[in-house]
């Protein structure tokens, strides 16, 4: 046991993914009501009170509803102190999401009931399994009409390869919809439509009691027994060991946007989920229980405060404590830093911080020190791995479309590129900027950010190209030839390292072909 054991063990980090529109946002701002971190839910879509959710706070994400970046919320709640990082739904920002995902230890994944599992959702597992991550399912909108129960059990065990055990069972949906009953702690919680107040709860021992009828009438009353025999029937026993190993997602129904079936969710997470793991570094393991700290940062962000032209690092603590105003190791750069104002979050309220432990993610003041990847410690050389760049899908040129402003415009694309939405390449041929990105909605993401965090003006101008391929052999003289032969599609990423920008997919597979000894990479980890 470590000296901060205590700590590290009331410590629950976690992510929630979705598709966009099937209500994570709501989810998260219902889960920081109970943790008393905000006052007035339903200020999201409420317009008496001109306020959008805590963590959709970016002026783009309010005029469109989506969330583009990740926000860090902290809350405490019944002795634990709970991290949730809400990410981008939009698949356009899937990179950020799937970084968030080394960061974490569990994740939640939120579920239209009407809609079922979604393609994104699919992507978003995948990572999850290929990294043992629990996951617990919360099916969301069961106020309105939706698929039947057992048939979404069945798309979620075949769409995301993973084997479910409903924790909670709906009585009935949409306008009919009375409650739902709670397998893990048998009880009955019956829902009135509020969105602000907590619904009554019944304990009910035993469901094959007369009282059952009482409450929710004896049709429904004989439905929802023979449910649960068909559940216990059917799925394996609830373990939390399987759980915590990723071979099973315990699953419950409720309504976020009525604050229903949100506190059940919670107070099974904090008994099941896990404190911090242990985290794969490429020289060892580090246990979060270490008495030293070590960590990495997973994301970058410009401009969380407008008045100040300042960079956020998060931070995700792997082991030991962080003091503020302490020596620690920037691994790259080979030297000592101090921190003097590190920030907690409460999404946009940020407070400084004295001390933070493992599983915690603190913010850095960035000045342009920090690079997604980089490892700060209290003096060993550790690197943190799994924070890929992927392979870009969409090219355009960026031009300054106000010559006085190149200053401001070089700048911006800097610390944007930072922040890892989107690549930049320096073409070698003509020495114009590329901008590479997986979705479309990131140019306008940057154009529009430029525009009112930088006062710079960006055009864009075509350019078709199929992928960026990071390029590297033993075989020099290979090299220079390919390099000489392929001039015009030769670029540089920021690292000063060859990329080839190949415009389709058939001079892509040739190139391969004639060139046997030169490895061409997708992902800028290699």
């Amino acid at each position: 046991m470590g000296i901060y054991s205590e700590e590290i063990e009331r410590r629950r980090t976690f992510a929630i993914i979705s598709h966009p529109d099937a209500g994570k946002t709501t989810l998260t701002e219902k889960l920081l009501l109970f943790g008393g971190a905000i006052h007035v839910a339903g200020a999201v879509k409420s317009n008496k009170i001109k306020k959008t959710a805590t963590s959709d706070w970016m002026e783009i994400e309010k005029q469109r509803g989506i969330s583009v970046a990740t926000s860090v919320m902290a809350f405490d709640y019944n002795e634990h102190k709970i991290n949730i990082l809400d990410t981008p739904g939009h698949q356009d920002f899937a990179e950020d999401t799937f970084r968030t995902l080394t960061a974490v230890d569990s994740v939640i994944i939120v579920i239209d009931a009407a809609k079922g599992v979604e393609a994104q959702t699919r992507k978003l597992m995948e990572v999850c399994r290929m990294r043992k991550t629990p996951v617990i399912v919360f099916i969301n909108k069961m106020d309105r009409d939706g698929k039947d129960p057992f048939d979404l059990l069945d798309e979620i065990e075949e769409e995301l390869h993973i084997h479910v055990r409903p924790l909670s069972w709906p009585i009935d949906m949409g306008q009919r919809f009375k409650g739902v009953y709670n397998i893990f702690e048998r009880k009955l919680n019956l829902y009135t439509p509020s969105k602000q107040y907590v619904t009554e709860n019944v304990e009910i021992r035993d469901i094959n009691s007369t009282e059952l009828d009482g409450h929710i009438g004896e049709p429904l009353a004989e439905k929802l027994r023979s449910d649960i025999e068909l559940i216990e029937g059917v799925y394996p026993v609830f373990e939390v060991e399987t759980y915590l190993k990723g071979d099973i997602a315990p699953v419950f129904f409720g309504s976020a946007l009525n604050n229903f079936g949100v506190k059940e969710l919670l107070d099974c997470f904090i008994r099941i989920a896990p404190s911090p793991r242990p985290v794969q570094a490429l020289e060892r393991v580090v246990d979060p229980e270490e008495n030293t700290f070590s960590g990495f940062v997973f994301k970058i962000h410009a401009n969380m405060d407008p008045n100040h032209r300042s960079c956020i690092a998060f931070v995700k603590i792997c082991s030991g404590r962080f003091e503020r105003n302490a020596n620690y190791k920037h691994v790259r750069f080979n030297k000592m830093m101090r921190f003097s104002s590190p920030t907690a979050f409460m999404a946009q309220k940020k407070e400084t911080v004295d001390e933070a432990f493992a599983g915690d993610i603190i913010g850095l003041p960035d000045t342009g020190n920090f690079k997604i990847g980089d490892s700060l410690t209290e003096g060993e050389d550790l690197h943190f791995k799994g924070l890929p760049s992927f392979s870009p899908e969409m090219f355009k040129y960026i031009e300054n479309a106000d010559p006085m402003k190149s200053k401001q415009l070089n700048k911006g694309i800097e610390q944007l590129m930072d922040e890892g939405v989107a690549q930049l390449f320096v073409n070698q041929f003509n020495g114009r900027k590329i901008i590479g990105t997986v979705g479309q909605l990131q140019f306008e993401v940057i154009q529009y950010r430029l525009l009112h965090e930088y006062g710079a003006q960006c055009k864009w101008e075509p350019i078709s190209l199929y992928k960026a391929c990071w390029i590297e052999s033993e075989n020099k003289e290979m090299l220079a030839n390919f390099k000489k032969r392929k001039s015009q599609y030769m670029a540089l990423d920021r690292e000063g390292r060859d990329v080839y920008l190949a415009d389709s997919p058939y001079v892509l597979t040739m190139a391969q072909n004639d060139f046997p000894d030169i490895r061409f990479h997708f992902t800028s980890e290699f």
